[in-house]
């Protein structure tokens, strides 16, 4: 009988009890082999932190956000704990793990797969940002609910004639920022990819006015850029492992564009609040198939891959690919969005 274990790591989002019920679901149900989870992704792995799973419990999470596994950003390569990973997998007889998780959590699994220490990756971030996959699990949710947000600021922005900033998350990619300002009627969208020059931005504000629109709804996420030379942003604090903790972009847009254009302007930043709650379907569905698809991969023996939605099929691709690079959003996309600013 196979023994294998089940982690989340990273930040948290909606869909990640989904996929850990997909895991034990598949494997005992469909398998025949022993489940255990290890609690706070790689630390609990490090520590023996760990769970017995069954169908039993798992049952009732499917629609439940956050994760019953907990989660933490550990990287056993940054705390020398190579030889505690093995030790642990050694000693409970654990023949593989399948780790749920973005670029930090993924990128020690690759690692670990160098290593000889098996390894299978499900793609978790509501960024959107990981190589070889169309979509990750959380993502679609956090689109619904910045998409909602946007719905409920149109009103009270056309009450009061107003700018309105809605700050997204997106460190490294505009993918919230795109498809939630395109859901949601986004008049400018600012996105990492794409630098701004915010004399532009004003004047298409001030153009819009002009025509007779009243308001407007500016989605930036959080990791957009001015062009060099055109406005100068505070340094930001860096995490952990060395990466900047973005956020307040707009609290430094806000007053340079009513001064600008005389509009009165306001900030509304979503922050965590992307990141929690309840799934929607598309990410029920898609952490149930990407669970599945982790066990047979398994038993397939395919170890050091990272399952994958690509159009309508689930596939894998290489670890090491799937964290190679930032998942950007592409140039013809951004265009088909610009159509209809303003």
């Amino acid at each position: 009988m196979k023994r294998i274990g089940v982690l989340t790591g990273g930040g948290d989002c909606p869909g990640l009890n989904g996929a850990i019920r997909a895991v034990v679901r598949s494997a005992i149900g469909g398998m025949g082999w022993e489940v255990v989870g290890f609690r706070n992704g790689w630390r609990g792995v490090m520590d023996r932190d760990v769970l017995e799973l069954s169908t039993e419990s798992v049952r009732g999470i499917l629609h439940r956000g956050g994760t019953i596994l907990g989660s933490s950003g550990a990287n056993p390569y940054h705390e020398g704990g190579i030889d505690r990973v093995r030790a642990t997998l050694h000693d409970l007889d654990v023949d593989g793990v399948i780790a749920i998780g973005g670029e930090g959590t993924l990128g020690a699994a690759a690692q670990l797969t160098e290593d000889e220490i098996p390894v299978i990756g499900i793609p978790k971030t509501i960024d959107n940002d990981l190589s070889g996959t169309d979509y990750c699990i959380g993502f679609h949710t956090a689109v619904q609910i910045a998409t909602d947000a946007i719905d409920r600021l149109h009103s009270t922005a056309e009450s009061h004639n107003r700018v309105m900033l809605v700050e997204v998350m997106g460190r490294s990619a505009g993918w919230i920022a795109l498809y939630a300002g395109t859901a949601g009627g986004g008049d400018a969208i600012l996105i990492p990819e794409k630098p701004f020059d915010l004399e532009d931005v004003t004047a298409h504000l001030r153009r819009r006015h002009s025509r007779g629109r009243s308001f407007s709804i500016v989605v930036v996420a959080e990791g957009a850029v001015p062009k060099p030379g055109t406005l100068t942003l505070p340094e930001y604090p860096v995490d952990e492992r060395g990466f900047p903790r973005f956020g307040g972009i707009c609290a430094v847009l806000a007053p340079e564009i009513e001064q600008m254009t005389g509009f009165e302007t306001r900030v509304t930043v979503l922050g965590h609040v992307q990141r929690g709650g309840t799934p929607v379907a598309n990410d029920r569905i898609l952490a149930t198939r990407f669970g599945i698809a982790a066990v047979d991969t398994a038993a397939r023996g395919e170890w050091g891959t990272m399952v994958a939605a690509t159009g309508n099929e689930i596939t894998t691709v290489p670890l090491k690919e799937a964290i190679a690079e930032v998942r950007r959003v592409p140039e013809a996309l951004y265009r088909m969005a610009e159509v209809f600013f303003g």
